[in-house]
Order: C-alpha cells, then sequence, then structure tokens
C-alpha cells in the first residue's frame, strides 16, 4: 500500500523525468496507460454496444451538429432541445464521457470573483440537482457538502469575504469562520496556520457519468439524436455569393450530415476538429491529476476544500477524499492522440509531489492514510483560464464550447444554456465576452507561443489571490505601439490587453521592462533576477491602495491643472466606406453619425435586444490619397472608427457580422497597426498644441466633436478635439512613422507648462471622476443605453431605423428595470467592484467598476440597482434611497448621484474654466 507521506518522501529526491530532459521541454509525447479506474460507481464507458459502429446511423441533415459528448456537449444538446430546437444531433467519438469528462473531479463553488460566473454556477447546480431529476426522475449524483475556502492571510481572507459581499447579491449563502468554528466544522483539520476560512454550505459535487447520462436521456426525450462512435472526419464549408465562409456539412466515418452549425465541444480535440474547417482553436491539452485515498474515519459528510495558498483541493469521495491541485510545472501534452478515449496518464510524482505537502499539512491524517488509485488525464487550458465559446470569426456557423479548464462540469449547465442562446438568437443572454472568442485578436489564437505561455501561467496562478492591478508576465510585447521604446525609457510600467503593451502608469524609478517569460522557474529554467517590473506589480498586491497611489494621483492631478499626454494608439481604428456606407452606418450606430465630413460622434452599437455591443467615436470623413492609412482613398462615403484596443476584434466582428447579414455594399478595413494615436488633455492644452498644429484652435474654429486633417511637425494628423477624461483636450491621430516625432513636438512645447506622460491607470480614474463609460464594465451586451445613462447615444427622435431601436422603444414604454447609479463614498476607502450595494436595508445591486477621484478627493463607484419591489427605477427612487456599500463584510455610507460628481455641467471639455 502506497501512503501519503511516503509518496512525497519518495518523490522529493527524485531527478526530473524524461519529457523535461528531452529536446521538447515541458511537453509530453506518450499516449495513454492501460484503462484504469476512477472513483465512481459507473463510467459509461461500460455502457452500450462495445463495437466500432455507430450507436445509431447519422441522419442525412440535421439543424445543428454538436460534437463532443462531455459535460458541455451533453449540456448544450439538452438545452437547445430544451429551448425548442428540432433536428440536434450529438456525435461522440467514443461513448459520452470519454476523453476528459469521465474522470473530472465535478465540484461545484458557487462564489468566483464574477458575477457573471456566480450565475452560470447557480444555473448549472439548478439542472443538476433539480430540473434534470424532476425531468427525468434520475439521480444525476448531485451531492450538496459544502465547500470551505481556506485562508491562511490577511489578503486571501479579504479575497473571500468580496466574494462573500457579492453572494448577498444573489443570495448564496455563506459565512467567515474563525479557525475554530473550521475546526468545529472540520475536525480532521490542522488550524494552527489559518487565519480565517470563508463556508458555503450549498456547494457541492456532480457525478459525472451520472450527470451526462441523465442529460443524455432528457435530451433524447425531447427529440434530440445522441450518436456514439461516430467520430467527425471533415467539416465543409463553403463561400457564398458575398464571399462569406459558412458551414455546409460534418463528415463522420459513417456519412455526411448536411447542416448549417456546428458546435465544437471536442475538449482537448478542439483544436484538431477547429483545423478541419480553418478555425482557429486557442487552447492547450495538459495532464491533470489528482489521487483517491483509502478509507478515512471521520472524514464522512465533511465539506469540500480548497487551500489556494497550498494549492490543492480536498473532495469528498465517499468516506475517502480525491486530493489535486495546479502545480507550477504542469505536463504538457503536445502529441494529441485521436484514439485517446477511456485511458489515463501515469502520475508523475516528480509534479503531483507538492500537493502532498499542502494537503498533509491541511489534514494530517492523511499522512498515515493509504492511496487507492491516481487519477491523470488529458485536459484543456486557455490562455486566460476562461472558456472559449461563440461564433468563431473565420467561419459562420462554426461555434465554440470548449477549453474549459478543468471547469467543463461546474460551468457546464450555464454554458450550454447559453450557447445555446446563442446558437438559436445569434447571442447569449448574459454578457458572456469573458469567453466569447472574439476577446482574443486573430493575430494571437494561431500564435503558439503566446497559447502556451499564457496557458501555462494562468495554470500555474490558478490559485493566486485575484488583485486588482495583477498583470501577466507570460505571453508579453507581442504587439507594441510606435511610441513603446520612448515610453520605456522614460519609466512606463506597461499593461497587457489582449497582445498589445499598452502604459499603465510611469514609475519615477526608471525603465522597467517586460523580459520574456520564465516559466517561474519551472522546467529547470533559471527564474529573472532583480525583475523591476516584477518586482513593482508585487508592490500592488493588495486591497488597499497602492504603494504607487501618489504616483496615479500626481499623473490625474497634472491632467486636472496643467495637461497631460496619454499615448492611447493601441486603439482599434477601422474604416467604414463605400456606396451602402452610410446606409450601413445609419443601421450599425445608434446615434446619427450621417453628418458633415468633419465631425465627430460618441455612439453606440446595438444587439437586437438593445444590448451595448461598443461605445466608439465614428468621424465622418472625405477620400484622401489611395495607400494613405491617416486619409485612404474610396469611392461613396467613408468613416472612421476609434474603439479600444482590447476590445477591438469583438467590434471588428460584430460590425462585420452585421455587414454580412444585411448585405450592405461597403468594406470595413483595419488600420489599427498603422497608426498610433495620442490624446493631449488639460486647461493647457490648446496653448500647447497651437504650437505645434498648424490649425486655428479656437472655440470658433475648432469646436468640441469635430477633427480636421492638418499637420504636426511637418507630419500629417487627423486631429480630434475630443475627451475621455473630461477635458479640454485632442486626439492625434498618425501614421505610425511619424509618431515618435509629433509625440516629441508636443513634448518639447509642453516641457515649460508643466506637460506630464500620463497611463491607462489615470484614464481609470480621470473618467469613473467624470462619469463617462467603460465597455464591458459600465456597459455590456446585456445592459441597454437606457439604463446605462446613455439615452443621449439614440437617435430615437428621428425616424432612422437602427438595429436594437425596437427593444429600446419597447424598454422606453415600460420603463427602465435596473439603472446604472455613480455613489461616492465620506470615507476614503479603496473599492474595485463586486461591493455589494444596500438601499434602506436591502441588497439591491453590485459595483461594476470602482476607482479613486483625486480631484473630488472621494471613492467613486458605478453600478446597477433594482427596486426589491419589482417596480421601475426612477431617477426619483434613485434619490429617495438611503444607500451603502459593502466592502469586505463592512458597509460604508453612500451618496447617490444623478450626475457626474465632477464638472456636472460639462463646461471643462468646451474649454470653459
Amino acid at each position: 500500500m502506497s501512503y501519503m507521506s511516503r509518496a512525497w518522501r519518495a518523490a522529493a529526491p527524485r531527478r526530473l523525468p524524461a519529457p523535461w530532459r528531452s529536446p521538447r521541454p515541458f511537453s509530453s509525447a506518450s499516449g495513454p496507460t492501460a484503462k484504469k479506474s476512477v472513483p465512481y460507481q459507473k463510467t459509461l464507458q461500460e455502457e452500450g454496444p462495445g463495437s466500432g459502429e455507430p450507436s445509431r446511423p447519422p441522419p442525412a441533415s440535421a439543424q445543428v451538429v454538436v460534437v463532443g459528448g462531455g459535460s458541455l456537449g451533453c449540456q448544450t444538446t439538452y438545452h437547445l432541445a430544451k429551448m425548442g430546437v428540432s433536428g440536434v444531433v450529438l456525435l461522440e467519438r467514443d461513448r459520452l464521457t470519454s476523453g476528459t469528462t469521465w474522470h473530472t473531479a465535478g465540484l461545484l463553488w458557487q462564489l468566483r470573483p464574477s458575477d457573471v460566473e456566480v450565475e452560470l454556477l447557480a444555473h448549472t447546480r439548478d439542472v443538476v440537482s433539480r430540473d434534470l431529476p424532476a425531468e427525468t426522475g434520475l439521480h444525476t449524483g448531485w451531492v450538496e457538502n459544502g465547500g470551505l475556502f481556506i485562508a491562511s492571510n490577511k489578503q486571501r481572507l479579504d479575497e473571500y469575504k468580496r466574494l462573500m459581499s457579492l453572494g448577498k447579491v444573489y443570495g448564496v449563502e455563506s459565512h467567515v469562520l474563525t479557525p475554530s468554528q473550521t475546526k468545529d466544522l472540520y475536525p480532521l483539520m490542522n488550524i494552527d496556520d489559518l487565519y480565517g476560512t470563508l463556508y458555503v454550505p450549498k456547494d457541492g459535487t456532480m457525478d459525472p457519468a451520472g450527470t451526462c447520462s441523465t442529460l443524455a436521456r432528457a435530451a433524447t426525450a425531447r427529440g434530440a439524436t445522441i450518436i456514439e462512435n461516430c467520430p467527425v472526419t471533415g467539416i465543409q464549408v463553403r463561400t457564398d455569393d458575398f464571399g462569406v465562409k459558412r458551414v455546409h456539412a460534418v463528415e463522420t466515418a459513417h456519412g455526411t450530415i448536411q447542416t448549417p452549425c456546428v458546435v465544437n465541444c471536442a475538449g482537448v480535440w478542439a483544436r484538431a476538429l477547429g483545423r478541419l474547417a480553418g478555425v482557429h482553436v486557442p487552447l492547450v491539452g495538459m495532464h491533470h491529476a489528482y489521487v483517491v485515498t483509502e478509507r478515512i474515519e471521520g472524514i464522512q459528510n465533511m465539506p469540500n476544500v480548497r487551500d489556494h495558498d497550498a494549492s490543492v483541493y480536498l473532495r469528498l469521495q465517499g468516506d475517502a477524499l480525491s486530493v489535486g491541485g495546479y502545480e507550477s510545472n504542469p505536463i504538457f501534452w503536445d502529441e494529441v492522440s485521436e484514439k485517446f478515449a477511456f485511458g489515463l496518464f501515469d502520475l508523475d510524482w516528480d509534479v503531483f509531489m507538492q500537493h502532498i505537502e499542502g494537503a498533509v499539512n491541511r489534514v494530517p491524517v492523511l499522512e498515515k492514510t493509504g492511496i487507492k488509485s491516481t487519477v491523470c488525464g488529458p485536459e484543456s487550458f486557455t490562455a486566460d483560464h476562461k472558456p472559449l465559446m461563440g461564433e468563431a470569426p473565420e467561419v459562420r456557423g462554426f461555434f465554440l464550447g470548449c477549453g474549459f479548464n478543468s471547469a467543463g462540469m461546474m460551468l457546464g449547465g450555464g454554458c450550454g444554456r447559453e450557447l445555446a442562446h446563442w446558437i438559436i438568437h445569434g447571442r447569449p443572454e448574459k454578457d458572456m465576452y469573458g469567453y466569447d472568442i472574439r476577446r482574443f485578436h486573430h493575430s494571437l489564437t494561431d500564435n503558439n507561443r503566446w497559447i502556451r505561455e499564457r496557458s501555462h501561467e494562468s495554470y500555474a496562478k490558478n490559485y493566486s489571490v485575484v488583485f486588482p492591478h495583477d498583470e501577466p508576465l507570460a505571453g508579453r510585447n507581442v504587439r507594441k505601439d510606435p511610441l513603446h521604446e520612448e515610453l520605456l525609457r522614460q519609466g512606463c510600467v506597461f499593461q497587457e490587453r489582449h497582445g498589445w503593451e499598452r502604459p499603465g502608469w510611469f514609475s519615477p524609478g526608471g525603465a522597467a521592462p517586460v523580459l520574456d517569460y520564465d516559466y517561474y522557474g519551472a522546467y529547470g529554467r533559471e527564474r529573472h533576477r532583480d525583475y523591476a517590473y516584477n518586482r513593482l506589480l508585487g508592490d500592488e498586491y493588495t486591497f488597499d491602495f497602492p504603494p504607487h497611489h501618489d504616483i496615479i494621483k500626481n499623473e490625474c492631478l497634472t491632467c486636472r491643472n496643467a495637461l497631460a499626454l496619454f499615448d492611447m494608439s493601441y486603439f482599434g481604428k477601422f474604416y467604414l466606406v463605400g456606396p451602402e456606407a452610410t446606409k450601413a452606418a445609419d443601421w450599425l450606430f445608434s446615434a446619427d453619425v450621417s453628418k458633415a465630413p468633419g465631425s465627430t460622434v460618441y455612439t453606440c452599437m446595438l444587439n437586437r435586444q438593445g444590448g451595448v455591443e461598443s461605445d466608439l467615436t465614428v468621424s465622418r470623413i472625405s477620400p484622401g490619397a489611395p495607400g494613405s492609412p491617416l486619409a485612404p482613398a474610396f469611392e461613396g462615403d467613408g468613416y472612421y472608427l476609434a474603439i479600444g484596443g482590447a476590445v477591438a476584434q469583438h467590434n471588428w466582428s460584430h460590425i462585420t457580422t452585421v455587414l454580412q447579414d444585411m448585405k450592405f455594399q461597403c468594406k470595413l478595413l483595419d488600420c489599427s497597426e498603422e497608426l498610433g494615436m495620442m490624446s493631449i488633455q488639460g486647461p493647457l492644452s490648446r496653448v500647447v498644441l497651437q504650437e505645434v498644429l498648424d490649425t486655428d484652435l479656437s472655440n470658433e474654429a475648432f469646436p468640441f466633436s469635430t477633427h480636421k486633417i492638418t499637420t504636426a511637425a511637418g507630419c500629417e494628423v487627423r486631429a480630434m478635439r475630443l475627451s475621455f477624461v473630461g477635458e479640454m483636450g485632442w486626439e492625434l491621430h498618425v501614421s505610425r512613422a511619424d509618431c515618435v516625432k509629433v509625440y516629441r513636438a508636443v513634448m518639447e512645447a509642453g516641457a515649460r507648462h508643466g506637460i506630464a506622460n500620463a497611463g491607462y491607470r489615470a484614464i481609470d480614474s480621470l473618467s469613473i471622476e467624470k462619469g463617462y463609460r467603460h465597455w464591458h464594465a459600465d456597459l455590456r451586451p446585456d445592459n441597454t443605453p437606457l439604463e446605462a445613462g446613455l439615452a443621449f447615444t439614440c437617435k430615437l427622435k428621428s425616424s432612422i431605423p437602427f438595429l436594437g431601436r425596437e427593444a429600446v422603444e419597447a424598454q422606453k414604454a415600460k420603463g427602465i428595470f435596473r439603472r446604472l447609479v455613480c455613489f461616492t463614498t465620506e470615507e476614503k476607502v479603496p473599492m474595485f467592484g463586486l461591493e455589494a450595494v444596500w438601499r434602506d436595508g436591502k441588497v439591491v445591486g453590485h459595483i461594476r467598476r470602482a476607482d479613486f477621484g483625486f480631484a473630488i478627493d472621494k471613492t467613486i463607484a458605478y453600478g446597477y440597482i433594482r427596486d426589491p419591489a419589482g417596480g421601475p427605477v426612477s431617477l426619483d427612487f434613485v434619490k429617495s434611497g438611503s444607500y451603502e456599500l459593502e466592502r469586505m463584510g463592512v458597509t460604508f455610507p453612500a451618496q447617490a448621484h444623478t450626475k457626474s460628481p465632477f464638472d456636472p455641467d460639462n463646461k471643462r471639455v468646451k474649454g470653459f474654466y
């Protein structure tokens, strides 16, 4: 018999196993070992015929073909059928649950640092514990034994308290326990090093086979067809008359199914399935393991445990425990075998041993407990530890539901429902941008180095505290703007946003370059020594005001009192041009943008439900010179679109999809890499820029929300009078080759006026102070302009139709049942989002975004609130309440504002100081 302690001691002195010493480091090409048992009463490999023939012949056609019979495939099929879609076919190359799902731990924790994920997890729990048993009369294997999060330090417990506050918004019961209370709950636990714990009584576990077989039974009863032993061999893609690639059919070893829609739920094999259709699926396969102990007296009915600081979980398994976690040196599975089904890998103790120490420390009885079995199977992991979902940008009708980072069981119900809604209605009900494949720029989805590095870091840091200002060290310096080196020399501390390096803030300590990824010293790599950038990040690992708070304060107040230059070159910069460009613009944009050339309009783009897919500026332009990225030649009408760089791919895909669906005769051109963008903001911006720009900058000659082509330092630029910080200022859009010259000219002219560089940390503070919205924080696809206070962006007084107009008009007539509200606190307390909002003693919502406003010297927070009685949320309702914001279990009195707390009359942007 093997014991935990023996495994730990035996593994410690060993050399790294062969794969780490091979010419291809940190990977494994090994195939599966012999089939082994997992700790469940049954696996679906035991059910059904054992031959290589399909369980039933494939049909000639289907409305939707789901590929992959794991958790996501079964949940998506079930929800499609439940939503009334006929002709749904699920294809599984072996048996249901084969590959990954069959051996998963099946844990479900209800609290995550995301409101959307809390909702997704709640639906999975409802499906498994309530809906499926009611529909089928079968037990899914759901066990509600509770969950316990372990905190060994104050920061970890602070993180848990943030989750507790968010949980109150959604009715998730949770309790912060002292070490002695934890011991009472879990007598076998060592509490000597505990700071506290978070207990969630209604967390639990699912049985993979029981859940998936029940899902299959329920889906089949609703008309879905499930075919096992039917591998997919090809995806037929055809180009339509407008040049759009669309799914046409699925080829299998037993026949071809014509279909307009394929859903890739193939897990580790999703990348290979994507290649059949010409779709990039950015995930990697890794070995992921746990061990199952022999019987432990007294462990029965104990909650599941996550000890994040020890990077280990303890799952109740009847009268035993499953022990696993996330190590710093996981084994990559590069050569994914198509024949892998119900096999497992041999457990590499040199890799797994790091979990043993944490497990034995937490539950000391494990030191003398035998190991009954080891389970090491393949899992798929992604660059940000979030799933890949939605329609692929490359091929219409090809949907993704993969890359679940060993959380496919717990997220499966919520994600299966959203994916089904996505397929049927063109978008999900909830805000799924964090999972949407379109969150990744197309240059990253087939960049193997970026995918590998980021997936490793996300895996290794999965149990790390989620701090507000953390940045990745992996996959950096992929996309640099033209001012990168110039700003780096001046102490710029960069942030990463899906490939782009953008200025975060400026350190007086000098240059802090981002170095090549060192894999945190794993795989025999030497860790960087005296890594300035990493040290600056580490200093900000806090839920208090960060140590660089005063530096960001200086950047903000310099902008408010003099002027600052913001490098915003990472922005997406598109041209919409052609004979029907105005027709397309009228339909795409909620505001009226079809004005005279020289105008610039802030607008939203909506979906059919009236939700905000984007906010951006749109400038009407005149034709320019052939080949010019600054002013291109075109026939018909033209519009220049400036969009936040982190969401540029999402915007590109949304616009492209609408153009394809509406068959507008126009083109969308991407000049993001060819152009830089500098924003000079502050009361002295006009004085300084008048020395640099060859045009009159007076209010009369250059009013707010206009643009013109002019010259700066002998270089052609497009100057726009706009602001995202609430000051008078101009954006300069410049050809890449001219950016450094123009930048230096502006800084030289501004030197005697106190100009300073400023970054996005300052933008975050300045913009929230002014009440400007951030997409995907204040604005999401499940929020409407009316709810967000952006009714002025909708051309409802005109007769011009636009996408989402009917939904907005219907909401206006019916009333607004949630509303974005600005709050300030008198007490100077740091907030970052997820804080619960209390109104007259009742929870009415949570904070989406929060920051500190230095000009008004207050904490500012924005969140959506509802009326607990279910009525409309009017401005009178907002004004009449008494509010508190709950931060980590402590409430702070707050004042609600119906206008921006800074410059509510909007004078400064118009040049009136």
